[in-house]
């Protein structure tokens, strides 16, 4: 059975654009895919206990817009880990993406068939306060796109993600509650404060269980 047999590939644009969040093996390749644009409009509920006050959590995804471009990885990886995969995004749908929607920032060998994961309907909604964006979440999506394409990376992602100023932001910065939460530099976390004031966010700030 050969490596294409066993493979498989998707593009990431959110918490998928950090490697420290992926399963050991993967290659990524960093590019542009056409034809989409990234929402905070991806609500669930907590799949065990409720945590800090709050019936769930605001992640992102992705609908069509003609004419929109969004920066993120195209993963290959091992079909294997597909099972992992779907549950890490178990609200969301696997998509095929359109072949050549995907161009590479350098000359790197991209499959055909590959997929991105977008917000099941019954989750196809803005965050609230009962489902806000959590501070840690954005934080470990920063950092991946800091890594790759530096300033230019963040200001990116700000300019090419719809809902800052509708969905609430709540810092759990100091006690994270996103399990796959990364640290950040004092500078970093000033600029994704800094961005977040720039767009209109409103930050809830919250002890857990608690509200302040």
């Amino acid at each position: 059975m050969t490596w294409e047999d066993e493979q498989i590939s998707y593009f990431g644009y959110g918490s998928l654009v950090n490697e420290e969040t992926l399963p050991e093996g993967t290659v990524v390749v960093p590019g542009l895919l056409q034809g989409w644009v990234r929402e905070w409009r991806g609500c669930a509920k907590w799949r065990e206990k409720e945590q800090a006050g709050m019936a769930g959590v605001c992640a992102l995804t992705v609908r069509p817009k003609q004419g929109a471009a969004i920066r993120g990885m195209m993963v290959l990886d091992r079909k294997k880990n597909l099972p992992w995969l779907d549950d890490r995004e178990w609200h969301y749908n696997r998509n095929t993406l359109e072949e050549g929607s995907f161009t590479p920032d350098q000359a790197q060998f991209v499959p055909h068939d590959t997929f991105m994961y977008s917000v099941k309907t019954e989750h196809y909604e803005w965050g609230n306060e009962d489902h806000p964006i959590l501070l840690s979440y954005l934080d470990c999506v920063i950092a991946g796109f800091h890594r790759v394409w530096g300033e230019a990376g963040i200001r990116h992602f700000f300019e090419t993600t719809e809902g800052w100023s509708q969905v609430p932001v709540m810092n759990d910065r100091a006690a994270p509650i996103y399990p796959r939460a990364v640290t950040i530099s004092t500078d970093l976390a000033g600029r994704v404060d800094s961005l977040l004031e720039q767009h209109g966010a409103r930050i809830l700030n919250r002890h857990l269980n608690s509200a302040v």
